[in-house]
């Protein structure tokens, strides 16, 4: 699993006109699911995403974590971050989870860190989504379950 984790301070998605999900303070978390990913791999991206310490402390230092300031994750399905590009300018999704296996996955992120106190909310599934946001900071975080960067 690849996640691009974003500190924001509002989050959200539409689908035809139609907002589906909002949050305020919190992350934006997009997901890409791949073929070999499994419960362990869901696990790994929900607790490091509900343990990321990236938000300031009393000292301005970034030291606490989601769940320490009460903010929501925004979490969207995204099987491009799965693209390979390194070979001539049309990426490969070939390594990309069928939708068979991404959905109950990105539904298993969702569900574990609702299990960890984080309200999180989610996009549509298989849709063309706009996704609004203000990063915050900017902080902006890489996250690959099979340590891949």
């Amino acid at each position: 699993m690849r996640c691009v984790i974003q500190r924001v301070q509002h989050a959200s998605v539409t689908v035809n006109d139609e907002l589906v999900s909002q949050i305020q303070s919190g992350f934006l978390v997009l997901l890409g699911v791949g073929e070999d990913d499994a419960e362990s791999d869901a696990r790994y991206c929900a607790d490091k995403i509900a343990g990321l310490r990236v938000f300031e402390d009393p000292d301005d230092k970034m030291n606490l974590s989601i769940k320490d300031v009460g903010g929501s994750v925004l979490l969207v399905s995204q099987f491009t971050l799965l693209g390979d590009a390194r070979h001539g300018r049309r990426p490969s999704f070939s390594h990309a989870a069928r939708p068979e296996l991404a959905e109950p996955l990105c539904d298993r992120v969702r569900d574990l860190l609702i299990e960890q106190g984080v309200p999180t909310l989610t996009g549509r599934f298989r849709t063309h989504m706009e996704v609004d946001l203000l990063n915050d900071g900017p902080v902006t975080i890489l996250l690959d379950s099979k340590r891949g960067f």
